[in-house]
């Protein structure tokens, strides 16, 4: 077995917690490579205890040896490991040194358990649809993807802004509106829901188009199947917005025309049998912690 370890940065408070990590690596012989952007808290905390250790930058460093890339940080470093994939289908586990987890699921109270599932293969994998961005302006080049959302957003006018949507070439709406949101079902528990948008059950085979915002009251988020096709164009008394693939952002202008589908692909997302999402919607979102429930 062969890892791909990939971070940002390791902060002091899970020093203790990384170190016993690699350390468990070495004790069953799990060869891996660490992400370059990692090498600096690698050599600051000593964390690494084999001699030679080799890194990696981009997905072209990675082949089908690597079994599994593990993700430490929080669910914004589990979504950059997007790029790092892409279709060489290699499960992801992330390890939560964040916030809330949706996606990086394992808290680093489980590393020793999560290390034990991979070599005994006790774990289910999900595969995850993406959303697949199209311009003639090429912005965000190959890495055109989106595990959570794509979003349309204003920029540097408080004005509100006016969005075109046709669905599989079908004139949807026009929005008018502070910005839209594209999600796949994995990101229904991200901005989506934060703006009002149902959540989806990953598998489900939809997306949701949530307005930010609309002036119009009657306005609301719409389910529908991902196969769908979504053309869109926007205008604004300001020449550039924004369009924002989860975290990577560029400027758009007025009346380019933008076409979001789904990707020819999906993520692998490894849960330990310990894991679910019924479980993490319960657990992240505190439900049931009602007194009344009691």
């Amino acid at each position: 077995m062969k890892i791909a370890v990939y971070g940002i940065r390791i902060d002091k408070e899970h020093v203790e917690d990384i170190t016993l990590f690699f350390r468990l690596l070495e004790k069953f012989s799990i060869d891996y490579i660490i992400h370059n952007g990692l090498k600096e808290s690698v050599n600051t905390h000593c964390l690494v205890v084999k001699e030679k250790v080799d890194y990696f930058d981009t997905h072209a460093d990675l082949s089908s040896e690597i079994s599994y890339l593990i993700s430490i940080g929080g669910d914004g470093t589990f979504l950059d490991t997007i790029l790092l994939v892409k279709d060489l289908n290699i499960p992801i586990l992330g390890i939560n040194t964040g916030r809330l987890g949706f996606l990086s699921s394992t808290p680093t109270s489980e590393i020793e358990l999560a290390i034990h599932c991979l070599i005994n293969k006790d774990f289910t994998v999900e595969h995850r649809s993406l959303l697949r961005f199209d311009s003639n302006q090429k912005h965000f080049g190959d890495n055109n993807h989106a595990l959570n959302e794509i979003s349309i957003l204003k920029s540097n006018s408080s004005s509100m802004i006016t969005i075109h949507v046709d669905l599989n070439g079908t004139h949807l709406n026009s929005y008018w509106t502070d910005g839209l949101i594209i999600s796949t079902a994995t990101g229904s528990t991200a901005y989506s829901l934060s703006c009002g948008g149902p959540i989806m059950m990953p598998g489900s085979g939809n997306f949701v188009i949530t307005p930010i915002a609309p002036h119009n009251l009657n306005v609301r988020p719409i389910v529908v199947d991902d196969d769908a096709v979504v053309t869109l164009s926007v205008e604004s008394r300001s020449e550039k917005n924004l369009v924002a693939l989860d975290s990577r952002s560029a400027e758009i202008e007025n009346g380019e025309v933008i076409k979001v589908q789904k990707a020819n692909y999906k993520i692998s997302i490894l849960q330990l049998n310990n894991q679910s999402f019924v479980n993490s919607l319960r657990n992240k979102l505190n439900w049931g912690l009602d007194k009344r429930n009691r």
